[in-house]
């Protein structure tokens, strides 16, 4: 049996896939994997210490935008459905299984004319791009959030939550202490920008630092995509609390395990590990469809918003310090966003896969 994985370019699209994986994987131990991604997306390193077959599919994308680039777009488009015919025909995978991401686009449509099952899973508040052009000819579609039940074809669309990856879950505080040598008397923020790193949100963490001495440590996630300098010199004047990482793998669990609060970016593959370990956020969303991501959740009384276009180091670090100090609230944070954002039970991932494999 062969799985086909699809997605990238940022890590959003690309966790909840490693997680449905693992748990195919352990029900079903003969499978194999493959992977089509993008050229320069971080998810090539995560995809391969999976031991996952990892492949690339240059393609272009439609923007909801009067643009030049969709032009030249449309023929990298066709390019890549017929790379991905050649692919389909050579794999012969019995399903094909996508988050969203253009890179999914070509290859879905593809297995469609092939008969190949197809899996799309939707995140996002609202339904990106990508997923509403794979949606007519998904096999099955699943959602992160019940709310978007009505945008899909309610023959074929499952609320399923959003899976999270198992190894997240078995972080150790007291590990994470030891492994980045920090005081257990004092709390511990971890600050990341996602996948791919966030320029701004390094920016404001930075900014904060000088206001938190005392108050709290940090551990700065800060992206092997973005420079350094900032963080770097950062760490020169500050680096009794403060640290930085450009990435983690395996250190990732002990991370969130040792932390009071997580700082992040609002794509949902990121707050799925938040919510799944029951932290309180922070989330400072990147324009678009992760500021709606964010504004729901923030409405919903699950997590605090951080507007990255008017604030400064200042504020963010004055949310923090309350936060710290507030330990109803940070019980309130995590609970409402666990009950808003429940993870996708492994029966009910294996139930839909096992379906799709006996069509």
């Amino acid at each position: 049996m062969k799985v086909v994985f699809s997605g990238g370019g940022t890590l959003g699209p690309v966790t909840p896939l490693l997680a449905i994986k693992q748990i195919i994987q352990e029900e079903f131990p003969e499978t194999s994997f493959v992977w089509l991604g993008t050229k320069n997306g971080p998810e090539k390193i995560l995809v391969e210490k999976e031991n996952i077959l990892f492949s690339v599919l240059n393609t272009g994308k439609f923007r909801r935008y009067i643009s030049f680039w969709n032009i030249i777009d449309i023929f990298k488009i066709i390019g890549a459905f017929f790379h991905s015919l050649y692919f389909i025909w050579r794999e012969e995978p019995d399903v094909c299984i996508s988050a969203g991401g253009f890179t999914s686009v070509p290859l879905h449509w593809a297995a469609w004319i092939f008969g190949v099952p197809t899996w799309v899973h939707q995140q996002d508040v609202k339904v990106g791009m990508a997923n509403k052009m794979m949606a007519s000819v998904a096999t099955i579609i699943t959602t992160a959030l019940e709310i978007n039940l009505k945008n899909f074809s309610k023959k074929k669309t499952i609320w399923l939550g959003n899976p999270v990856r198992q190894d997240i879950l078995l972080g150790e505080k007291n590990r994470g202490f030891e492994l980045f040598n920090l005081d257990k008397k004092i709390p511990v923020v971890f600050a990341t920008g996602g996948g791919t790193g966030s320029m701004r949100v390094n920016q404001l963490i930075v900014q904060s630092i000088q206001h938190l001495k005392g108050k709290a440590q940090v551990l700065h996630l800060s992206g092997k995509e973005r420079p350094q300098e900032l963080v770097n010199r950062a760490v020169k004047l500050f680096s009794d609390y403060y640290q930085v990482h450009q990435f983690f793998t395996d250190e990732m669990k002990d991370a969130y395990a040792v932390a009071d609060i997580v700082i992040s970016r609002g794509g949902f593959g990121s707050i799925t590990e938040i919510a799944a370990l029951g932290k309180p956020a922070i989330l400072i969303p990147k324009p678009g469809h992760q500021e709606e991501n964010v504004k729901f959740l923030e409405k919903a009384g699950a997590v605090i918003l951080v507007d990255e276009r008017t604030s400064d180091g200042n504020f963010l670090a004055k949310t923090i310090r309350e936060l710290l100090d507030d330990d109803i609230r940070k019980r309130q944070l995590s609970n409402n966003l666990q009950k808003i954002m429940p993870l996708a039970k492994a029966e009910h991932i294996l139930k839909l896969f096992s379906g799709l494999v006996k069509k």
